[in-house]
């Protein structure tokens, strides 16, 4: 299970802080788009998504869409964002974070991958050597399309939560 696990866990991608990324040595992030930055298949981003990466990108924080989805969704999204992104990643499968990282002259250990699915962006970013947040997916779902897969999830999910892994996020960035 170790491989499926995360490196840490945060309610929305907007909790992911400038101090917590930095106490890690992250200078780069690979974001996924549906359940992380808007809802499945909308081209509209959750509600501070834009500002969010606004923010870290003039701190230094350099950013890549990477996505399973296919260029004629992809490029408008990203291009709210202004950020650079792959589309038909393949995750989980490395070759699109690593595709990602030489873009943004990055190593591995300088990276996070951010996504809302164990099995595609957790696992993916697990075998690219990357460290690995999994964000609660926001916005509907499909039951047929993804229940199945949120079901399977929920140990991993669970285990995140036992291991103290919602803390590495949260100690110290709120009153």
């Amino acid at each position: 299970m170790a491989i499926l696990l995360p490196t840490a866990c945060v309610e929305q991608v907007t909790d992911i802080t400038l101090d917590r990324l930095r106490a890690l040595g992250i200078r780069a992030l690979i974001l996924d788009a549906d359940n992380t930055l808007s809802g499945h298949g909308s081209q509209k981003p959750f509600p501070g998504a834009v500002e969010w990466t606004r923010e870290l990108a003039a701190a230094g924080i350099r950013m890549t869409i990477v996505s399973n989805n296919v260029e004629k969704r992809i490029a408008p999204f990203a291009a709210q964002f202004s950020l650079p992104f792959a589309a038909m990643a393949l995750k989980p499968f490395p070759a699109g974070y690593r595709r990602a990282m030489r873009a943004m002259g990055v190593r591995r250990e300088e990276t996070a991958a951010v996504g809302d699915q164990v099995f595609t962006d957790i696992l993916g970013a697990n075998l690219a050597g990357v460290k690995s947040i999994l964000v609660v997916p926001k916005g509907e779902e499909s039951i047929l399309r993804f229940g199945w897969r949120r079901a399977l999830e929920k140990p991993v999910r669970k285990k995140a939560e036992r291991l103290g892994l919602w803390e590495v996020w949260t100690k110290g960035d709120h009153a």
